[in-house]
């Protein structure tokens, strides 16, 4: 699958701001949303290739995003990384768990998120 449209989720603006450029910079059509439920109406409006998703957020946490994510038939095909500082094994078999294609740790270098979007 030929990734081109990203969506990019993070309650923290520095990391959604940081994400956004390395992405954008690399060629790919970004969109944005700051919490979970943003990013369900987003992803089902957008129909991104791509979701990457911070885990830690308020109102609604990366994982109950990512378990209706992957639960809805509309957004059930959009592979999902989450983009975190919960970087334990056990974060990476939970978000596994709930339908994630992979995880990246933060700070997440440049190299890595391209590589892991190539990868897709």
């Amino acid at each position: 699958m030929a990734v081109s449209k990203v969506l990019v989720c993070d309650d923290s603006n520095t990391d959604l701001t940081n994400l956004k450029t390395i992405v954008e910079g690399a060629g790919y059509t970004v969109i944005t949303a700051s919490s979970g439920v943003e990013a369900l109406s987003c992803a089902k409006a957008e129909q991104p290739d791509v979701i990457l998703l911070d885990i830690i957020m308020p109102e609604m946490d990366g994982f109950e995003a990512c378990r209706k994510l992957t639960n809805d038939p509309e957004t059930k095909h959009i592979p999902i990384v989450f983009v975190t500082s919960k970087s334990q094994k056990a974060d990476r078999v939970w978000g596994q768990m709930q339908g994630a294609k992979d995880l990246i740790s933060k700070p997440c270098a440049e190299d890595q998120v391209l590589a892991k979007l190539k990868e897709l």
